[in-house]
C-alpha cells in the first residue's frame, strides 16, 4: 500500500492551512497587520492578539507608538476587516518589570541598553509565545523583516531581502525553541510591497507611520522615564577629560551616550566625544574621536545559534561578519571562546561601542547571512595608550577643582600622546 506524503504548507508544517492556527503579534501597525491578512487569505486559522504594554493616556494620538492607545484600536479595525479573531491583553505589570525598569536601572549604570530586545526576549517571546501555545496555535507569526526557515531538525534565522528593514539586530536573542515556534512571513518581502498589500486589502493602516524604536516614551525624552525610576542618574557630577583635567559640571549621566559630540555643553578648541560613562562617581569622561576606537569587545549574556559549539571555536577563532549598531552593515570579525569567556575582534574597528548595546553574529556580510546569535557589551578594549588613561583615572578618587575653561584650548591629538610605559 502506497503512503501519500502530505506537502508542507507555507508556514512549514505537514497539514492543510485551515487545520493550522496561527497567533498574529498585532502591534496596529501595517507590518503585523499584512502578515495576519496573508495568513488569513492563505485559509489559516488565524487569532490576533495585542499586548497592551503601557499607560496609553499620554500616546493615545502620537506618530510613531505601539501597543497602546490608536494602535489597539487600529489592530482591532483591521481584524474587524479581515474578519479574525481579536485579544487584548494586559501586559503593563509585566512590561514595566521586564523592559521599563531594566532600562532605567541599565542607564543608571552607565550603559546604553536596548528595550525593544528586552521586549523581545521578555514578554513577546517568551509571555506571548506562552500564551499562543495555551491558545492551542501551532506558531505565533510577527511582522518583523527577518527570515526563518528549516535546518535539519530545527529552524535557523537570516537576513531579510529588504536590507533597509533589517530587524535581525534586534532578535539576536531569540532561543532555539522559540524561533522553532516562530514564524516571519515578511522577511521575503520589501516594505513598499508591504504597503502595497495593505492597500489592497483594503486595510487603514497602509500609510501608517512606522513606530518608533522606544516605544513607552511619549514625548521622546527617556532622561524623564530614567529620572522618575533611577533618581541617582540625574545626580550632577564633573565633566572631565580623559587625561585627569576638570572641564565643567553635567546634570546627570542619564543625558550622555558613548560616542556622543553633541550636547556635551563644553566648548574647546578641538571637537569632544564622550569616550566613557564613570557612574559610580557620577563624572562624564570626554576625549578626542581617537579615543573612542574600538577593535575588540568582550560579551556577556551570550545567546549562540551556530551549529558547532562554542567550545570548538576557541582561541583560534571563527571569522564571522558582527553588527554592534542596528543601523550598520555587518562587518568582518573574529569570535573568539576561551576560559568560558566570549571576545569579538572588530577587524576594521568602530568607534562609540558602548556597554549595554549588543553584538550580534552573522556568518557572512550577505543580504542572505545567517544570524548565528550574539550578546551584549560587557566592556570594550580600546586604543592601549586611551585603555591606560581611562584605567588610571578610574582608580583615582574623584577631587572638585573650580576650572577656568578657555575656548581657546587645544585638545592634543591622541596619536601625539606618548606611548603607556610597561
Amino acid at each position: 500500500m502506497k503512503v501519500r506524503l502530505m506537502s508542507l504548507n507555507s508556514l512549514g508544517f505537514a497539514k492543510r492551512p485551515e487545520d493550522t492556527r496561527v497567533v498574529v503579534a498585532m502591534s496596529g501597525g501595517v507590518d503585523s497587520s499584512v502578515v495576519a491578512g496573508l495568513l488569513q487569505r492563505e485559509g489559516y486559522d488565524v487569532i490576533g492578539v495585542t499586548l497592551q504594554l503601557y499607560d496609553h493616556g499620554a500616546t493615545l494620538h502620537r506618530v510613531g507608538s505601539c501597543c497602546a492607545g490608536q494602535d489597539i484600536e487600529d489592530a482591532r479595525r483591521v481584524s474587524e476587516t479581515l474578519g479574525i479573531p481579536y485579544y487584548v491583553l494586559d501586559y503593563e505589570k509585566r512590561f514595566q518589570e521586564a523592559v521599563i525598569d531594566s532600562f532605567a536601572e541599565s542607564y543608571a549604570h552607565g550603559e546604553t541598553p536596548i528595550p525593544c530586545i528586552a521586549c523581545n526576549q521578555t514578554v513577546k517571546f517568551a509571555d506571548l509565545l506562552q500564551t499562543a501555545r495555551e491558545l492551542g496555535a501551532d506558531a505565533l507569526a510577527t511582522g518583523h523583516y527577518i527570515r526563518s526557515r528549516a535546518n535539519g531538525e530545527h529552524r535557523a534565522l537570516y537576513r531579510p531581502i529588504d536590507a533597509n528593514r533589517d530587524q535581525s539586530y534586534f532578535l539576536f536573542a531569540t532561543t532555539q525553541e522559540q524561533i522553532d515556534y516562530l514564524r516571519f512571513p515578511l522577511g521575503d518581502m520589501p516594505k513598499p510591497v508591504v504597503r502595497e498589500l495593505a492597500a489592497q486589502m483594503g486595510l487603514e493602516v497602509a500609510t501608517k507611520h512606522d513606530s518608533q524604536d522606544i516605544c513607552f516614551v511619549p514625548d521622546g525624552k527617556y532622561s524623564n522615564i530614567i529620572a522618575k525610576l533611577r533618581p541617582e542618574a540625574a545626580k550632577s557630577g564633573d565633566i572631565v577629560h580623559i587625561d585627569g583635567r576638570v572641564l565643567g559640571r553635567h546634570n546627570g549621566i542619564l543625558n550622555y551616550t558613548i560616542g556622543q559630540r553633541r550636547g556635551i555643553g563644553i566648548a574647546l578648541g578641538e571637537p569632544l566625544y564622550v569616550v566613557y560613562l564613570d557612574a559610580a562617581n557620577a563624572r562624564v569622561i570626554v576625549g578626542p574621536r581617537e579615543a573612542l576606537e574600538t577593535h575588540k569587545i568582550i560579551l556577556r549574556d551570550i545567546n549562540w545559534l551556530g551549529d558547532q559549539s562554542l567550545d570548538n571555536i576557541g582561541e583560534e577563532g571563527l571569522i564571522i561578519a558582527a553588527k554592534v549598531r542596528s543601523t550598520r552593515p555587518p562587518r568582518p570579525a573574529i569570535l573568539r571562546f576561551s576560559n568560558g569567556i566570549l571576545t569579538v575582534e572588530l577587524l576594521e574597528g568602530e568607534s562609540g561601542v558602548a556597554p549595554g548595546q549588543a553584538c550580534v553574529f552573522y556568518s557572512d556580510e550577505s543580504n542572505d547571512a545567517r544570524i548565528l546569535g550574539g550578546g551584549f557589551i560587557a566592556r570594550s578594549q580600546r586604543d592601549p595608550r586611551a585603555e591606560k588613561m581611562i584605567t588610571e583615572l578610574l582608580a583615582q578618587t574623584p577631587r572638585r577643582k573650580a576650572v577656568v575653561v578657555s575656548t581657546n584650548h587645544r585638545i592634543t591629538p591622541l596619536k601625539s600622546w606618548p606611548s603607556p610605559s610597561t
